[in-house]
């Protein structure tokens, strides 16, 4: 009763204009930005089809069927304790739950619509059990809500995807039932670690700062990202690694599969591109929000489970170069990052290709007392005018990540962002193709031409145009360059046939010629100079995509 009270307190003051605002979470910020990881969890009704969550409504499955799918969902096996036993196995230090998704449904015991998880056969309030095995096992517990609600009749936009306008509809009335939504999940709930909202839609910068401060009038210190249509307090890249940002908290948010709910035999991530998302987003000053999507049954899919844990294990004995730290001093190169805290640099080589290997360093301003490999193997720490090498051996490169730690004279924290050498003579060229040059969203993955140099090949892609059938990639290296060797990663295993050409003069020369790509393709040639190339895709069974091409 007391909460009830509480919470029509807060409404009345709110909507009276009594009420006062307080932003200062910048600490929270702080302690956010220490965690680095995190778990997202997508799950309602929706897993017992197997499709995507809210965006399968009115397109895979009739907007009826879609809406009475609660009333079968059981889950007889769900169990918060497990999936934040999972969580913490992960090396994970919060959990984000979608509480309400674009569909409407919610998965707490709301007084708002009858459209919840406790008129379902399941009636249990997952937000609340969730919020509880946290709370118990030392993990902080967040709340995603969607800001859009294609199910609400007052909401403008309706499935599939809001694109159908309602012809009668209230927008105010809907902030209304949203802000009071919030205020159960703070109050009821709380306090949260993080209120995550999405896909704004109708919502415009003053309407979501009206939500934001609202927020904030029942939780000063709550951290809330920049999907109300307001700024918020972070960033949120979507299934990629943002870029280096040490100005503006961010977040990646990646699914461990290719979609969000769950789906039947879906395909999990590699260890080595799950470890490397995190290792790049701690390294570009980011966190990394990462998606498990339960089956119907309540449980976590058992091979992602398995994912986790082998990450876990990682951050057991490496944690200690992502876990409170900062991206830098030195820029996302094609390699690898950095990361930093007090007065060490942890250099975190993901990929290198070739013998005897070399990374030039800039002058850091002060004196490197040590330089060693985290995992014991010989370098050479050389002094140059203008900066320093490490030589090494390639021998004593790890499977999925070699870190180097650099122990300075005094603090790197304060050190100015600043480049680093590359590896591949392809990195960061420009790059043209025969079709889809622009960045956009393809099935809830970002397709994106410059992702094919940008160095990170577990986030966005490639992908041509259905109607392109005869897609190819081109890169220019700005001016004649020996080429002995080029790797190729390919999102998926669609590629059957396919040509590496160079241009000579106004003619395109085939250098070599393959089958297929899958996960990393090197195929072998002669070596040859030239400034332009090209990978034509010649046979292809599905939608290919292409990760990244490097160049030697």
């Amino acid at each position: 009763m007391k909460r009830i009270l509480s919470l029509l307190v807060l409404i009345t003051l709110w909507f009276s204009g009594t009420g006062q605002t307080a932003t200062n979470n910048k600490q929270k910020l702080e302690e956010w930005k220490d965690a680095r990881f995190g778990m997202f969890i997508h799950w309602g009704p929706v897993a017992l089809k197997g499709t995507e969550i809210g965006w399968s409504r009115g397109r895979e499955i009739p907007v009826e069927e879609y809406d009475n799918l609660y009333k079968k969902f059981d889950a007889p096996n769900f169990d918060a304790n497990s999936w934040v036993s999972v969580a913490k196995a992960a090396g994970m230090k919060y959990i984000i739950l979608t509480t309400k998704h674009h569909d409407g449904f919610c998965l707490w015991n709301t007084r708002q619509t009858e459209f919840n998880i406790m008129n379902s056969p399941l009636h249990r309030d997952v937000v609340k059990e969730l919020a509880e095995a946290c709370k118990k096992q030392g993990l902080a517990f967040g709340t995603y809500y969607s800001t859009t609600d294609w199910h609400h009749p007052n909401f403008p936009l309706t499935s599939p995807g809001g694109t159908v306008s309602r012809p009668v509809y209230d927008l105010d009335a809907y902030t209304t039932y949203l802000k009071k939504q919030v205020a159960e999940l703070l109050l009821n709930y709380g306090p949260l670690y993080v209120l995550w909202f999405d896909v704004p839609q109708r919502f415009d910068a003053i309407r979501g700062q009206s939500v934001i401060d609202f927020a904030h009038t029942l939780q000063p210190d709550i951290i809330i990202n920049n999907r109300t249509g307001a700024k918020g307090d972070f960033d949120t890249p979507e299934q990629r690694v943002g870029g280096f940002q040490i100005d503006r908290p961010w977040e990646t948010c990646m699914t461990i599969a290719s979609q969000w709910a769950w789906k039947p035999n879906d395909d999990v991530k590699s260890l080595e591109q799950c470890l490397q998302s995190l290792i790049r987003s701690a390294g570009g000053d980011g966190n990394l929000l990462f998606n498990v999507g339960p089956k119907p049954d309540g449980q976590i899919e058992p091979l992602q489970v398995e994912r986790l844990k082998e990450m876990g294990l990682w951050l057991q004995k490496y944690g200690y170069s992502i876990y409170g730290t900062r991206g830098g001093p030195f820029k996302p190169t094609d390699w690898g990052v950095s990361t930093r805290k007090g007065s060490t640099i942890y250099l975190h080589i993901l990929k290198w290709t070739g013998n005897n290997p070399k990374i030039t360093i800039p002058d850091l301003g002060q004196e490197i007392k040590s330089c060693r490999m985290a995992d014991g193997g010989k370098l050479k720490l050389t002094k140059l005018e203008n900066g320093y090498t490490i030589e090494f051996s390639a021998k004593d490169l790890q499977p999925v990540n070699t870190i180097m730690e650099i122990e300075l004279t005094g603090s790197a924290m304060g050190i100015k962002p600043m480049e680093i050498s590359s590896n591949s003579l392809s990195y960061s060229k420009p790059v043209t193709a025969s079709s889809n040059p622009k960045g956009h969203w393809s099935n809830h993955q970002w397709v994106e031409l410059s992702a094919v140099t940008n160095g990170d090949w577990s986030g966005a892609f490639w992908e041509p145009e259905e109607k392109d059938s005869n897609p190819w990639i081109e890169i220019d290296l700005g001016k004649p360059q020996k080429i002995a060797q080029a790797i190729i990663y390919e999102r998926g295993t669609v590629v059957k046939s396919f040509e590496l050409q160079y241009q000579e003069g106004e003619a395109w020369k085939t250098i070599t010629k393959g089958t297929t790509i899958g996960a990393k393709a090197e195929p072998k040639f002669s070596k040859f100079t030239a400034q332009k190339i090209r990978l034509v895709l010649k046979e292809f069974s599905g939608a290919p995509g292409i990760y990244e091409i490097v160049l030697l």
